[in-house]
C-alpha cells in the first residue's frame, strides 16, 4: 500500500538548511558579511567581504565578529574592503557638504566697490526692500 503522504512531504518540518549562510563563531547565529581565511606562510589573516560560497577552510563571521576580530601576536589582519558596500563618509566629506549647503543658502554677492562695500545695482531704481526691488524699464 501507498503512503497517504505525498514522497516529498515530511512528517516533521525542518529548519535545519537555512540559505542565508550563518556566522561561524559558536553560538552565534547571526547572519554572515564577511570570510576569514588565513596565509600561514604569511602569518596573515586575510578578512574580506563574503565569498560566493562556503570553502571548508574558511570562516564566514558577521558584522560584530568581524569588526572585533584581531590576530595571534606576530600575526598581521588584511582586511579587504567590499567595493560593492557603499562607503561611509569621512569626516572631510561631511564637512564639505556643509559648506556646500552653506554656499547654496547664501544670497549671490552682488558687485562691492572700494574697502568691500556694496554699490547699488544701476539699473535699481529705488533702495531694496527684503528680497524685493524695483528696475528700471530696459526701454529707459
Amino acid at each position: 500500500m501507498g503512503s497517504r503522504r505525498g514522497p516529498l512531504k515530511s512528517a516533521v518540518p525542518s529548519n535545519v538548511v537555512s540559505p542565508v549562510r550563518r556566522c561561524s563563531r559558536t553560538a552565534c547565529g547571526r547572519p554572515a558579511v564577511a570570510t576569514l581565511t588565513y596565509v600561514y606562510a604569511d602569518s596573515t589573516a586575510v578578512l574580506g567581504p563574503l565569498a560566493t560560497y562556503a570553502e571548508p577552510h574558511c570562516y564566514d563571521l558577521c558584522a560584530e565578529h568581524s569588526e572585533r576580530l584581531t590576530a595571534p601576536r606576530g600575526w598581521e589582519v588584511v582586511r579587504l574592503l567590499d567595493s560593492s558596500a557603499p562607503a561611509r563618509p569621512s569626516g572631510d566629506d561631511l564637512e564639505a557638504l556643509a559648506n556646500a549647503v552653506r554656499e547654496a543658502a547664501r544670497p549671490p554677492d552682488r558687485a562691492t566697490g572700494p574697502g568691500g562695500a556694496r554699490t547699488a545695482d544701476p539699473r535699481e531704481v529705488a533702495p531694496r526692500r527684503g528680497h524685493l526691488r524695483v528696475l528700471r524699464s530696459p526701454d529707459n
